[in-house]
């Protein structure tokens, strides 16, 4: 499942885990989770989301392998949820773990995820400006083209009107 931050993903995660029963892996809840543990790696990984920036590959891959094999044998399936956001990650991802049966692109204007960060920064231990919002609304719109067609070569993509309400 791909999209901007705010675009969706999770929720749709969510109904879609409910129906098929996968297990739903989120980078974001991934992430959350391992800056709660106070870890060195939760260090690096709060001083480069504070500055707006994505985290490096090789983080979330390690967070999505180490989940992955945690639910390996109570499982149907994976929803990965924003991952990859760069073709690299892709690449990498498919050499290490294998290439996505399904692709889905939750499509919203930069307004809508937005607001919709805003209002989920008011609840989160980690508020976020709309300066920091525009920085990683900037970064997934100069990485998500050519992730787009990487995928649309390599397996089905399909794109979701992610506008209205869930």
């Amino acid at each position: 499942m791909i999209g901007g931050p705010g675009s969706g993903k999770g929720t749709q995660c969510g109904k879609l885990v409910e129906k098929y029963g996968f297990t739903h892996l989120s980078t974001g809840d991934l992430l959350r989770n391992e800056l709660s543990s106070e870890s060195e790696r939760s260090k690096l990984i709060r001083d480069i989301m504070e500055r707006g920036d994505l985290v490096p590959s090789g983080i979330i891959l390690e967070l999505l392998k180490e989940a992955m094999l945690a639910s390996l044998s109570d499982t149907k399936g994976f929803l990965i949820d924003g991952y990859p956001q760069e073709v690299k990650q892709g690449e990498e991802f498919g050499r290490r773990i294998g290439d996505p049966h399904l692709v889905i692109c939750m499509d919203c204007s930069a307004d809508t995820m937005t607001n919709r960060l805003l209002q989920r920064s008011q609840s989160s231990p980690c508020a976020q400006d709309t300066s920091t919002i525009a920085k990683r609304l900037e970064a997934y719109y100069r990485a998500s083209i050519p992730v787009i067609a990487y995928y649309e070569t390599k397996t089905q993509l399909h794109k979701v009107n992610a506008e209205g309400t869930p």
